[in-house]
């Protein structure tokens, strides 16, 4: 991994085994330069943790996870991470690049269909039984054993390998959770998913993402209802104030963060951070 300043972002080495490859696996405990401390960082790129031992906090934007065995973390890029550790952790973690999955399926909205990433209302961890754990842990057997011995098709069984995982893993959230599972989402629900990713500083009403999505709002804000069970405003205030709450974690004013995301001025901030969450962000802060 390689690093930026400020807040470091780290991002993916695809050359380190002398191919591209835009997945990787390893041991928590032993893989090297792995982030283990109390610093602020973020990654640019899909992590899962899978914890076997260990004990103490992980803190992603404002959710702060418990340590403990057979506990599963999924970060999406860009989110803030921390680390309190009191017990050592041990256990795996495999982190990958989008493209890893998105050029083989050609779906670009293809990692959107698990509900775990990208996720703003649902927590970003589950725990579960031994037997679920155990399964899990065969299948990241099966990939770390490929890449001890890699062959020039090595990149194929791994994806596969990877899309089994990724779908055991939803169906356990989805199970743990009572979110909705991927039988059959209308496309234009992903398609807004991810969008709002990546408009969100700049585009608040329903009406921009219906517009963009050549779809009405009243049909946009049904298949959200259906879908999260949330409407298309709800989601975009969501997503909103989860940046929020993670700017006030790296400890940037009410005032700085107001203006940054767009806000009139910092009373109309505060009015509309207060009537969704019940509290000031300065209160919010306090609390953190």
């Amino acid at each position: 991994m390689a690093s930026d300043t400020k807040i470091k972002t780290y991002h993916f080495l695809p050359n380190k085994y002398g191919l591209e490859l835009l997945l990787d696996i390893g041991r928590i405990e032993t893989l090297n330069h792995f982030v283990l401390d109390d610093t602020l960082h973020q990654l640019s790129f899909y992590e899962i943790l899978f914890i076997e031992e260990g004990a103490g906090t992980f803190t992603l934007d404002e959710n702060k996870v418990l340590i403990t065995p057979r506990t599963i973390i999924f970060t999406s890029p860009g989110q803030v991470r921390r680390w309190e550790i009191k017990e050592k952790v041990k256990g795996y973690i495999l982190f990958f690049e989008k493209d890893f999955l998105h050029l083989f399926f050609s779906d670009e909205l293809f990692l959107y269909r698990f509900q775990y990433f990208h996720q703003y209302t649902s927590p970003p961890e589950m725990n579960i039984s031994e037997t679920s754990f155990e399964k899990c842990r065969e299948l990241l057997y099966g990939i770390e054993q490929e890449f001890g011995h890699l062959q020039n098709d090595s990149s194929h069984l791994i994806r596969s390998l990877l899309y089994q995982l990724l779908v055991i893993l939803n169906r356990y959230y989805a199970g743990i959770y009572h979110v909705q599972r991927d039988t059959y989402v209308h496309p234009d629900f992903y398609r807004f998913r991810s969008l709002l990713e990546k408009q969100f500083m700049k585009d608040r009403s329903v009406e921009a993402y219906s517009k963009i999505l050549n779809i009405s709002a009243g049909f946009l804000n049904k298949i959200c209802r259906q879908y999260s069970g949330q409407s298309a405003q709800q989601m975009i205030h969501y997503k909103l104030i989860s940046e929020i709450k993670k700017q006030l974690h790296q400890n940037k004013s009410a005032k700085e963060i107001s203006y940054e995301l767009g806000f009139s001025d910092p009373s109309n901030f505060n009015r509309f951070f207060k009537n969704i969450t019940g509290n000031t962000p300065q209160q919010y802060r306090k609390n953190i």
